[in-house]
């Protein structure tokens, strides 16, 4: 696989969250870079981040641990993540291997945006 086929972007979101967009193949070879992208992101218990996976077309147990390590980095200390726009497929998987239970997720990032802010 080419890592070209994946893209990983972390940028502020109008409503004061963290946007973590998740693009294309999210396997052993591109899992480290999200993990290096969320090294951006403040370990602080007010810290609220979307994780935008609407663009995810591929994820293996490696993205899986990838995004768990997600939750944990921003969870632990006392912040809030949500998972935003997975298609059926996404859903099927975090269904099968329990992700649908761990996490909090919305059909659109602007759905996760108003769940972050209620």
């Amino acid at each position: 696989m080419d890592n070209d086929d994946f893209d990983v972007t972390l940028r502020a979101h109008p409503r004061g969250h963290w946007l973590l967009a998740v693009a294309g193949e999210l396997d052993h070879h591109t899992a480290p870079r999200l993990r290096s992208t969320l090294d951006d992101l403040p370990p602080a218990p007010d810290t609220a981040v979307i994780v935008d996976i609407s663009g995810l077309n591929y994820c293996d147990s490696s993205g899986i641990a990838a995004l768990v390590g997600a939750y944990r980095r921003v969870v632990d200390p006392g912040g809030r993540l949500v998972l935003a726009g997975p298609d059926h497929e996404m859903m099927r998987l975090f269904g099968i291997v329990g992700l649908d239970q761990l996490f909090t997720i919305r059909p659109s990032v602007e759905e996760a945006a108003a769940a972050l802010s209620s």
